[in-house]
């Protein structure tokens, strides 16, 4: 969940970056000192060479059906792949254990492998190039079975963004944006629920 900013190109928004350390950047047009405290839980990252200010939304979706079962929002700035094993412990609501993780490339890495091996949880984490090593035939092949899992992930953000502008956060705090998020997705899983209880038409 990003703010999206498509008006400075990286060089630009670092030297933005840097001037708001200083004097002067600390001051408004009248002299007066800058308030930040509304935006003190966005920061700015930069994806495909744009600058985005805002956050994060990491969800766990469950791939029979299409639940949600855990979101967890972070900086934008934050590196995906260390928020993994909390996405997956709060998405576990039951004592029924969870049987394979499927995962992007943002996921990847020796950690969060790691975490499922010690779990007992299967590896389904996309691999992707390191700098010293291309990936095999067979990891690519293993790529694309795994992105057949990705639609079920994103029909719940296609459909957010659709109808509930939902690529944008609405209030100023981390904090009232998760409890925003969770009852868009607990009427998200209800709806979901009552079609494939036929309670509703589709």
């Amino acid at each position: 969940m990003e703010n999206a900013l498509v008006l400075f190109s990286k060089n630009e928004l670092e030297a933005l970056i840097q001037k708001a350390d200083t004097l002067e950047g600390k001051l408004d047009k009248n002299g007066n000192k800058k308030k930040y405290s509304r935006d003190l839980d966005y920061d700015w990252t930069v994806k495909n060479d744009k600058p985005h200010f805002g956050l994060k939304e990491h969800t766990a979706v469950d791939t029979e059906n299409g639940f949600i079962l855990s979101t967890y929002m972070t900086p934008s700035s934050q590196n995906d792949s260390i928020h993994l094993p909390m996405v997956i412990i709060s998405s576990m609501h039951t004592k029924d254990k969870t049987q394979i993780v499927y995962a992007d490339k943002g996921y990847a890495g020796a950690p969060n492998r790691g975490f499922l091996a010690l779990n007992n949880i299967k590896d389904g984490i996309m691999r992707k190039d390191s700098k010293t090593v291309k990936q095999t035939e067979t990891e690519i092949e293993r790529n694309k079975a795994i992105s057949k899992f990705k639609y079920i992930v994103e029909q719940y953000f296609g459909i957010s963004h659709l109808t509930d502008n939902g690529e944008r956060a609405r209030f100023p705090k981390m904090l009232t944006n998760t409890i925003d998020i969770m009852f868009r997705q607990f009427a998200f899983n209800l709806r979901k629920g009552t079609k494939i209880l036929n309670v509703i038409p589709v």
